[in-house]
């Protein structure tokens, strides 16, 4: 395997939000437009992906597999809408988790958040 490389490293919470292995590259904490509707935040948190995606050369296409945090299952619906709208048809594997967010927005605040694992072919 060829090195590791870890990117968009945050020392204050002690997680780096890029790591290439391989070729596969690991995307954490994924989020946007927190405190708007979940349509938005879904939105952002893909916003957010992609953009990280985009400085290592890759875009959503390279998406293989997505965990999705949500406070709230029953907006399960309304991010389905949005995957349909962003991958058009070639979606990633993907596992919904229902959680309760530690976050300073508190009840309002982070109501979707989005990890990733992306191909990288050399």
């Amino acid at each position: 395997m060829d090195t590791i490389k870890r990117s968009l490293i945050n020392e204050e919470f002690a997680f780096s939000g890029i790591v290439e292995a391989g070729d596969f590259v690991f995307l954490t904490f994924c989020v946007g437009n927190i405190g708007g509707s979940i349509e938005a935040q879904v939105n952002g948190a893909l916003d957010d992906m992609n953009k990280r995606l985009e400085t290592i050369g890759l875009t959503l296409d390279a998406v293989v597999q997505v965990n999705v945090m949500m406070r709230d299952p029953w907006n399960i619906p309304v991010m389905e809408r949005v995957f349909k709208e962003r991958f058009k048809e070639r979606y990633p594997a993907r596992k919904t988790i229902s959680t309760e967010f530690a976050h300073r927005g508190g009840p309002d605040g982070l109501h979707v958040q989005i990890d990733a694992i992306a191909y990288k072919r050399k």
